[in-house]
């Protein structure tokens, strides 16, 4: 590692920080950050590391609270720092459950209420108008107040069943049914895993790579038919 202002350089590219921080505790995110960013040998610390409390999450968008989770993470560690936000997007609802998906039933909310109040809010929805999608955006600052953040968005589409399927997966999953496919999240869920880790990598490195080469960098949404991306 180094200091923040060094950089990290490559056979890859140059220019990425010699450290960065990612806004998480989560063991399984920080491994797979650190993963991407290894080839430029890139010192990654978990914002744990520096802090147990967490941004407030007061944005309307996924962007916005990305970006408030990144600066948080920057001010609190002096460090570059990456952020992600994610969740489910039901056309038919305007967005929503959106940045609400975790508590969309309410603070105390689990799976099953939020897939329930999903269904009776979707119940005279014809089945070719229940669109949805995951989405996941990250942004990644400089500085606390970078003027420039960038800001990558990725997205894997589907629409709602009319009844839970599957044991496997959590959150909507059981009633994510994934585009081109009969199955839902839930009833796929080894494959589906990769493929959403697949997009979610594919977020974070543009995010990170975005910082060295471009003021935006944007991931085109996906639609997995076949479910054959490999991590």
């Amino acid at each position: 590692g180094g200091a923040a202002g060094l950089e990290a350089v490559s056979e890859h590219g140059p220019a990425f920080p010699a450290r960065l921080v990612l806004a998480t505790g989560n063991a399984g995110k920080l491994r797979e950050m650190r993963a991407i960013l290894a080839p430029w040998h890139v010192e990654v610390s978990p914002l744990s590391e520096f802090t147990n409390a967490a941004a407030e999450e007061t944005g309307l968008s996924f962007v916005e609270n990305a970006i408030l989770k990144a600066r948080f993470a920057a001010e609190t560690s002096g460090l570059p720092a990456i952020a992600d936000d994610s969740g489910l997007e039901v056309d038919a609802l305007h967005g929503a459950p959106g940045i609400y998906s975790a508590r969309y039933s309410g603070e105390a909310a689990d799976d099953e209420a939020n897939n329930r109040k999903l269904l009776l809010e979707l119940e005279s929805v014809a089945d070719e108008e229940r669109t949805a999608r995951y989405r996941c955006a990250m942004a990644y600052l400089r500085w606390p107040f970078d003027p420039a953040p960038i800001v990558c968005q990725a997205s894997w589409d589907g629409w709602i069943a009319r009844a839970p399927r599957g044991s496997d997966g959590f959150g909507y999953d059981p009633l994510f049914l994934v585009a081109g496919s009969a199955r839902t999240a839930a009833e796929t869920s080894s494959e589906v895993r990769r493929a959403w880790a697949w997009l979610v990598n594919t977020t974070r490195a543009a995010s990170a790579s975005g910082g060295i080469r471009s003021a935006r960098y944007s991931v085109t949404p996906v639609t997995l038919p076949s479910l054959s991306i490999r991590r």
